[in-house]
Formats: structure tokens, C-alpha cells, sequence
């Protein structure tokens, strides 16, 4: 049973993901905060799997609980999943260096929502076609190297500087999956272009992941672009 923690300000929203949600059969809604400091609280006292975690709210927003919680070892194996109005180039940079797990607007299908909570659970990013597009158009206006952006500083961002050796310890053949990765495409699309198996393929991205110290894939985007390893507009 998946474990979903729902942080939004506004009740009819949160009841309207909890019906949603608990439709299916393999999900439970564990508890609700109607702002960053209770989704911070709960994430410590009840350890849910998932957070759909709005970003405007009351007091400490999103983004703010968002790095919180990433940042702290004892909550390594909670996944959050931004949920916002606001699909703009800034929020889905700002969660993702915040060290969310994925990005959905509000007004995604019921089908979408529930795909969401089980691909972040599975430890894979959520981040659609789209939103990557917009991500990378951003990041490649930033160049690597990119400075905090305003409303989140160094010692809010769980997305710190890579090691040289870290990157140096990828073989050739992951930094190819990596570069696939950071274009947002899927394991099995990675597969198809190298002709390799999907599980070979995931074995890939899991050794990136330990190499350079990444949460999930949505980090590895962000690393990729910010440590220049991967250039925004060069396709592999």
C-alpha cells in the first residue's frame, strides 16, 4: 500500500485528491496539512511514501517544506510530488532543485494523479514531455554552474555542486543514459535507442544514480545540466 501525505491550503482540494486517491485500491491517504510547517511535521511523525505538496500556502510554502524534507536523512525514502496552477519555468526549477521528485498542475486527469503517486513510489521522476522541454529551455539559458534563485538559497537546495571524481567514475556508456535522462526520456525509450533491455537499461541509471549521489532521476536532470556534463540543445 502506497502511503500519501496531501499538503494544500485549501479543504476542498485536499478532499477532492483524498477521493481520487483512495479509488484505488493500492493507495491510502495517511493525513492532510494545510501548510509547509504541518507537511513538515507530518512527513516526520508518519513517514508517508508520497507528498502532493502544493506550493503556494500559508506561513512556510512548498518549496520550502520540499527541501526540508529532502534534505533530512530520516525522511530519505519520502517522494514529493509538487502540485501547482503554475506551470512555469521557475517553479518546476525551484522544486526540483528544492529536491522534488516530480511536477503536476492541478488540472491533470484523475488518471494522471494516481499514475503520479505510483511512478514517484517507484522511484522514478515525474516529469512530463513538456515540463522538460521548459526545464532544459531554462536551464540552458542559465548555463552550468547555476546560482540560487530568489526565495531559494545554497543552504535551502538538497541539489549541491558534484564532485569531479564522482563524474569522472561514470563509464562511457552512462553518461550516454545519463544525456537520455536529462532529455526526460523513459527507461524503456532509452532502452529502444541503445537496443539494450529495459532492466539493463535501469541498471544503468540506478549505478548514476549511487555514482553521483542522486535521490531519484529528477536530480540527475538538474545535476546534468548544472555540472555542465550535459549541454542544453546537444542531442545524443
Amino acid at each position: 500500500m502506497i502511503r500519501v501525505l496531501l499538503a494544500d491550503d485549501q479543504q476542498l482540494i485536499r478532499a477532492g485528491f483524498r477521493v481520487l486517491l483512495e479509488a484505488a485500491d493500492d493507495i491510502e491517504v495517511i493525513g492532510e496539512a494545510v501548510n509547509g510547517d504541518q507537511a513538515v511535521a507530518l512527513a516526520n511523525s508518519e513517514r508517508p511514501d508520497v507528498i502532493l505538496m502544493d506550493i503556494r500556502m500559508p506561513g512556510t510554502d512548498g518549496l520550502a517544506a520540499t527541501s526540508q524534507i529532502a534534505a533530512a536523512d530520516a525522511l530519505n525514502g519520502v517522494r514529493v510530488v509538487i502540485l501547482t496552477t503554475f506551470e512555469t519555468d521557475e517553479y518546476v526549477y525551484q522544486a526540483l532543485r528544492a529536491g522534488a521528485s516530480g511536477f503536476l498542475v492541478k488540472d491533470a486527469e484523475p488518471e494522471e494523479l494516481i499514475r503520479a503517486v505510483r511512478v514517484v513510489h517507484r522511484g522514478e521522476a515525474l516529469l512530463s514531455p513538456s515540463v522538460t522541454r521548459r526545464l532544459i529551455a531554462s536551464l540552458a539559458s542559465r548555463g552550468p554552474a547555476v546560482p540560487a534563485v530568489a526565495g531559494v538559497g545554497p543552504a535551502a537546495t538538497v541539489n549541491r555542486a558534484v564532485p569531479a571524481a564522482d563524474l569522472a567514475r561514470l563509464t562511457e556508456r552512462e553518461r550516454e543514459v545519463l544525456a537520455l535522462v536529462a532529455q526526460g526520456l523513459s527507461n524503456d525509450e532509452i532502452a529502444a535507442r541503445f537496443y539494450l533491455s529495459p532492466l539493463t537499461t535501469k541498471t544503468h541509471v540506478s549505478h548514476i544514480m549511487t555514482k553521483l549521489r542522486a535521490r531519484d532521476r529528477a536530480q540527475l536532470v538538474v545535476i546534468a545540466y548544472e555540472s555542465g556534463l550535459v549541454v542544453p540543445g546537444v542531442t545524443t
